[in-house]
């Protein structure tokens, strides 16, 4: 019903290459990976100490070697904040960069997202109408490679539902989209559920993050994302969120990936999340 996948976020801490991802996924049978794009040259990843890719290396190469390994790209991160000014330089430049370069590795669609703060000296009529610019010049090269743009609720202004609502229509294209984050959504204060619900027809990628205890009883509300789960998926408060969440993908239809983002921990934090999401998944068929 359901693919899984998992962000190779969950190694940034454990200093692992992006081919010692590919060989954990085979380990665990998953075929979907998602991951962060460099557009230049980091001295940690050039050593093998980041698991994510370089816009610098052969997309076809690399998407032979994956093959090998039985594992495809369910998406790639380009999460450049554009509400920011840079956005409309160096953001639109990395997003661009970072299309061309997924057509030639097999992604079918790029992340993006918006910063957690206002941008200072903006309203938010002014801050929303530079992403318009942007997403439209965007999309003008994303509808020509035919990748799926998605819009992530993990800033200001994409975690609050009227404003994803009117960055989803920025342009009259299936080419934009959203990658549900079931974590972001929550600590940013809203309830997972009703998000994903009003947004349902435009759903082409999904984020599966829970959130600690802990964390929500110091932040939720005071932030707008976190980069991964640091607790188990199903341990945290937003378990039964998610549960929620996967069986109104269910009844819509949903056949993408599901993409989970935990801490690792070298492995043992997200295999306990992998475990728990895949009983997850076969209770929603069932």
């Amino acid at each position: 019903m359901f693919e899984i996948g998992f962000h190779t976020d969950a190694f940034n801490s454990s200093y692992w290459s992006f081919e010692q991802c590919l060989e954990w996924a085979q380990r665990q049978n998953l075929h979907y990976i998602e991951c962060g794009a460099i557009d230049g040259v980091s001295w940690i990843h050039g050593l093998g100490y980041q698991p994510h890719i370089a816009l610098w290396e052969d997309p076809v190469l690399l998407r032979r070697k994956m093959d090998r390994y039985g594992v495809r790209f369910s998406q790639i991160d380009a999460a450049f904040p554009l509400s920011l000014p840079e956005g409309a330089t160096l953001g639109v430049e990395y997003v661009l960069h970072t299309i061309r370069w997924a057509k030639l590795a097999g992604v079918p669609s790029v992340d993006t997202t918006d910063d957690r703060h206002r941008p200072e000296g903006l309203t938010d009529t002014e801050a929303l109408e530079h992403m318009r610019r942007i997403y439209r010049q965007i999309l003008r090269v994303a509808e020509a490679y035919e990748i799926v743009i998605n819009i992530e609720p993990h800033g200001y202004y994409t975690t609050k539902p009227d404003f994803m609502a009117e960055m989803l229509a920025f342009a009259d294209s299936p080419w934009l989209r959203m990658n549900m984050d079931t974590g972001n959504t929550y600590i940013a204060g809203q309830d997972p559920v009703a998000f994903l619900e009003r947004f349902l027809d435009k759903v082409s990628h999904v984020h599966i993050k829970d959130v600690s205890e802990s964390l929500a009883r110091a932040a939720r509300g005071e932030l707008t994302g976190i980069a991964v789960s640091h607790c188990a998926i199903g341990e945290g408060v937003n378990a039964e969120n998610i549960r929620r969440c996967l069986r109104l993908l269910r009844d819509v239809g949903y056949r993408g990936v599901l993409s989970i983002e935990c801490e690792g921990q070298g492995g043992p934090m997200i295999e306990r999340s992998l475990a728990w999401v895949r009983a997850e998944v076969a209770r929603c068929a069932g």
